[in-house]
């Protein structure tokens, strides 16, 4: 620790600040004109965990025929290359991030929030003057494997190029061709805050040299070929660790708690004005099959939920998983998602550090709102119904050591997308005009000390902090 605070004080305070608070999942666009087209606004994933075990290189070992195939070689069989890297984008699902509302597809301009200000995707279209139409495809593969831009320029890592290093270099040939194929669209995103620099990006020299590695996945020989595109798929494009990870005190990823849960600042509802949306912080469940994370979940539960947005067991997408679910995880085949979930379920499960045990009498205390306002859907038991809800009994949104998402529901409600059907449930009605904050942390508190649910106890000020 002693040796990474002193590289990290050798930087520029500016550069070593605005870098790691890219790593907390703020996104950040590159300097105009010439915008980066992998200036993408997503946090960085985290390396493979320790619990994959050593691995070598298809091409330096012959492996045994579970795992002959090399993971980048499964994706399904298009009729060009342009096709393979249309799926591959939308595994990483890149149009999400870089399509603004009412904008055409993949210019940018999508705002996104940070403490510094506010921050706007890059424009990935080929236009030579607006968007990559003047990058070469070793620039973007060394943009996508190592973070630096064409010029020298180092991105940040709310690209998560520390994810996408490890995807093979044939894929990331696929990708820059796709986006070749794209309309070029004339568009400039708007201004970042003043932070947002140029200057500010020599700090990711610092940063790189402690939290990056560049190399390409390498395939586990003791593992399954499904188990393996699995990997590659969840570590690399999908990034899933960049939400579902906690962070350092430098906002890096921390691999030895590697998916046992994250935050995101995301949109919660209509802000005040015109156009304005209203951020709060959300959290990102625990994806180890720990009690508190997927322990109750399937593979195939959770193959259906990334695939289909809904597992009828246990929950529904919402929130910000809503866009991954409908721009990305529904398009891929069945197998992709198959093995994905196959690879999720192998991971070691991992509990957050205990906490206060919430109390008798604050569990006593939402009893009556629960049965008041929740008890028709998710019933007496916590068990939901197939036409009423879903399940609250072992739900890892509402175990969450951080209850961000829980409140958000509460506050605010969920309504399914029009892309994935929830069967028979009902919508959620949003509570937060009719409850007050402290009758939300009391029923909060109730589902979360109920039915063998653990977490901390939420306090009324952590409800204000979400309205």
């Amino acid at each position: 620790m002693k040796r990474t605070t002193k590289a990290l004080i050798a930087a520029p305070l500016i550069s070593v600040a605005v870098g790691a608070l890219a790593m907390a999942g703020i996104v950040f666009a590159a300097d105009a004109p010439a915008p980066a087209p992998t200036d993408v606004p997503l946090p960085a994933a985290a390396p493979r965990p320790a619990s994959e075990g050593p691995a070598q290189s298809p091409s330096d070992v012959a492996a045994p025929e579970a795992a002959a195939t090399a993971p980048s070689d499964m994706t399904p069989q298009v009729d060009n290359l342009a096709d393979k890297g249309k799926y591959l984008a939308t595994a990483g699902n890149c149009i999400s991030c870089h399509t603004r509302a009412g904008g055409e597809e993949f210019a940018g301009g999508v705002e996104f929030h940070s403490p510094l200000g506010s921050i706007h995707s890059t424009n990935i279209t080929p236009d030579p003057e607006t968007g990559i139409g003047k990058w070469t495809e070793a620039d973007f593969i060394k943009a996508m494997h190592d973070g630096v831009a064409p010029g020298g320029r180092y991105l940040f890592p709310a690209f998560p190029y520390t994810a996408f290093t490890k995807v093979s270099e044939d894929d990331v040939k696929a990708i820059y061709h796709y986006l070749k194929t794209l309309k070029p669209v004339a568009y400039t995103p708007p201004a970042n805050g003043l932070l947002f620099n140029s200057l500010s990006r020599y700090g990711m020299i610092f940063w790189n040299a402690l939290f990056h590695k560049s190399e390409r996945y390498k395939t586990d020989t003791t593992q399954s070929a499904e188990w393996n595109r699995g990997a590659y798929l969840t570590e690399g494009l999908g990034h899933c660790s960049a939400c579902h990870s906690p962070r350092n005190l430098f906002l890096a990823e921390k691999q030895d708690e590697a998916y046992s849960g994250g935050e995101i600042l995301d949109k919660v509802g209509e802000g005040e004005g015109p156009g304005k949306e209203k951020i709060r912080k959300w959290s990102g469940v625990n994806l180890t099959p720990a009690k508190s994370g997927l322990g109750a979940w399937s593979v195939d539960d959770i193959a259906a939920y990334l695939n289909k947005g809904f597992a009828p067991r246990h929950a529904g997408t919402w929130g910000p998983m809503t866009e991954v679910i409908v721009n990305s995880m529904r398009h891929l085949s069945t197998e992709d998602t198959k093995a994905m979930a196959v690879y999720i379920k192998s991971l070691p499960p991992r509990e957050p550090a205990g906490g206060v045990a919430i109390a008798e009498d604050q569990t006593k205390a939402g009893a009556p709102v629960y049965k008041d306002r929740c008890a028709k859907c998710h019933m007496d038991s916590g068990r939901g119904g197939m036409f009423n809800g879903p399940p609250l009994v072992g739900s890892a949104i509402v175990q969450h050591a951080d209850p961000a998402s829980l409140i958000n529901i509460i506050m605010y409600g969920a309504n399914a997308p029009k892309e994935v059907s929830t069967g028979q449930w009902e919508t959620m009605k949003p509570l937060g005009e009719v409850l007050t904050d402290a009758e939300i942390a009391a029923v909060a508190n109730y589902v979360r000390s109920s039915w063998g649910n653990t977490g901390r106890p939420v306090q009324a000020a952590d409800v204000a902090q979400q309205r």
